[in-house]
């Protein structure tokens, strides 16, 4: 595969490549369970934007964020944590970059719960100041993961958790290196209520940095996962090119011939 990630990149080849787009993880770095990587959040993501970029035209893959919004975490080492309004700022100014590098269309590879407000602030604050940008997201990988595997693939709490089922199999599959299987553990939050969102410390719902039911995880899981979510994101950005990112409905109120 031809390498797309602008870190490894000379500025020769960044022009040879044609890009007209570019994809950008957001990740942290925390405590996940005892068993898969502190950077978990950020190579996820990462690698996800990698292998999308495999399969789309002229994607050019960002220099991902590694430390996100994560002090409901910070009870449990090592847990590293960026303000709210830092990493707003830290996202719009990349974004900002890239547009004012020439790259209109945009799409964030969210990989953590805690950058999920800041990269809607963000995203919308770069709209009002150029109403031009295309800007499209994937703010919950671990979620959308759920929605496109068949019923039935995750064993406990829908595979949902930190480090729990689903993430930790995608951790075994794409990092196994980083991991120690034998470390994994179960809390499955009892008093959390449905319907409406508890805005928990995470001390406050488990003792082990985890949650879920991560003995259930496997790569093979871990491989679904990837799959899926590479194909849904790849084939969204083919259908957005199709359309230039012009995603306008017929009734609007914005100017058509502006690009």
């Amino acid at each position: 595969m031809a390498n797309h990630e602008l870190l490894k990149l000379t500025a020769h080849q960044v022009k040879e490549g044609n890009y007209d787009k570019a994809i950008l993880a957001v990740g942290s770095c925390e405590a996940h369970g005892q068993h898969i990587a502190e950077g978990c959040d950020t190579i996820v993501s990462y690698e996800l934007s990698k292998k999308v970029a495999d399969e789309v035209e002229g994607l050019l893959v960002l220099p991902p964020v590694t430390v996100g919004y994560s002090g409901h975490y910070d009870t449990f080492p090592f847990t590293l944590t960026l303000g709210y309004d830092t990493v707003v700022q830290v996202i719009y100014d990349i974004c900002e970059s890239v547009l004012r590098n020439g790259i209109n269309h945009i799409f964030l590879m969210n990989g953590h719960d805690g950058n999920i407000a800041p990269i809607e602030i963000a995203s919308r604050k770069l709209k009002e100041v150029y109403p031009d940008a295309r800007i499209a997201a994937l703010p919950a990988w671990w979620v959308t993961a759920g929605e496109l595997l068949p019923q039935g693939t995750f064993e406990v709490w829908g595979g949902q958790g930190h480090a729990g089922e689903g993430e930790t199999s995608i951790a075994y599959y794409l990092f196994p290196q980083y991991c120690e299987p034998e470390l994994a553990t179960c809390v499955v939050p009892e008093n959390l209520p449905p319907y409406v969102d508890i805005k928990w410390d995470f001390a406050e719902i488990t003792d082990t940095a985890q949650t879920g039911d991560a003995t259930k995880a496997t790569p093979e899981k871990g491989q679904k996962m990837t799959e899926a979510l590479v194909k849904c994101v790849a084939d969204t950005i083919k259908k957005l090119d199709e359309r230039d990112w012009n995603y306008f409905s017929a009734h609007n109120a914005a100017d058509l011939n502006k690009k």
